[in-house]
């Protein structure tokens, strides 16, 4: 078990992607937002940087079946595991709901800063407060 408090930031990040890359599992010890520690084992599959500047694993929650965030400060320790993915993650869509298909890097790397750019709510012609 590795303490977060205990190594630098890159280090955790490493060890994060390592799991990610070879799609194993890690089991963290997380704060919950009330201030608990809980015991999650996830199967990351994105670590990305919110709006506010926090990093963000994106993962399957074996505990819930489904997909979480977890804040990578909020991580107090951490253990990797040799055992493979089990959870199918769901697939990237749109607002809309369409299903998003990227096929080339050029795709991929407009979709990673159409992300941090896009407005946190849907934007129609009723919003007047928005006129130039």
């Amino acid at each position: 078990m590795k303490h977060t408090n205990r190594q630098t930031l890159t280090q955790t990040l490493t060890d994060l992607y390592r799991a990610l890359d070879r799609k194993q599992a890690v089991t963290i010890t997380y704060l919950d937002q009330d201030g608990t520690e809980s015991v999650r084992t996830i199967e990351p599959y994105d670590i990305r940087t919110t709006k506010s500047g926090r990093i963000e694993v994106r993962a399957m929650c074996r505990l819930r079946s489904e997909a979480r965030g977890f804040l990578v400060h909020k991580i107090v320790s951490y253990t990797l595991h040799r055992s493979a993915f089990v959870l199918d993650r769901p697939e990237a869509t749109t607002p809309a709901g369409a299903v998003i298909v990227v096929r080339s890097p050029a795709q991929l790397i407009a979709r990673e800063l159409g992300r941090d750019y896009l407005p946190s709510r849907r934007i129609d012609q009723t919003h007047t407060s928005l006129a130039a």
